[in-house]
């Protein structure tokens, strides 16, 4: 027995990436979509970065859209690769304008996520996601 080389069952890999997609999505919602999302609809004067010079409301719509929205999708899974290109494009967005200049530690999240983001465009979203159930009929 090799223990240096464990062969897991292929439905393993189907289990990490719904870990991965459960995971990597619910934190973006918690720790920044849903703050952002609140601070869309509350009731002050909305500041927020424009680094395309959309003009901030329409900035903190897209962060919010790829944030919260295509999170949610991410987690259950559907329209998986799709909901990802914004939330992949956000993360490279928030490194170039935002976290570029800073220590390493303060680009680390955006730099996680985003490589996760990338990682899971590339796999898919496994065996147990809505994209799987409606591929199968």
């Amino acid at each position: 027995m090799n223990l240096l080389r464990i062969e897991l069952p292929p439905r393993f890999q189907d289990y990490g990436l719904l870990i991965l997609r459960l995971a990597f999505g619910f934190s973006m919602i918690y720790g920044h979509g849903f703050g952002k999302l609140t601070r869309l609809f509350g009731s002050e004067e909305i500041s927020f970065a424009d680094p395309f010079g959309l003009g901030p409301v329409v900035s903190l719509v897209l962060v919010v859209f790829a944030e919260f929205l295509c999170s949610l999708l991410l987690m259950a899974g559907l329209f998986t690769r799709a909901a990802l290109i914004p939330l992949i494009f956000t993360m490279a967005t928030a490194y170039f304008a935002a976290h570029f200049d800073d220590p390493f530690g303060r680009q680390e999240k955006v730099i996680l996520f985003g490589f996760a983001f990338i990682a899971l465009f590339f796999t898919g979203p496994g065996r147990y996601s809505l994209d799987a159930v409606l591929g199968k009929k």
